[in-house]
């Protein structure tokens, strides 16, 4: 998951994490160009998973 991906899809992905993960709010997903790793923090944070198990999750979607 690059910063592209991200950018072009997060829209999308967002929403889809949403439906998976009924506990993410909108402010657990904000993202802001350049502040990948804090928005992947969050997730790890909310989700209880490790960086690479959000990477995983993320492109599955």
């Amino acid at each position: 998951m690059n910063s592209l991906t991200i950018k072009g899809n997060w829209n999308e992905l967002a929403g889809k994490l949403k439906q998976q993960f009924a506990n993410l709010t909108d402010d657990d997903l904000l993202f802001k160009e350049g502040k990948e790793e804090e928005l992947l923090g969050r997730l790890q944070t909310k989700l209880g998973k490790t960086k690479e198990e959000i990477h995983k999750i993320i492109s599955k979607l």
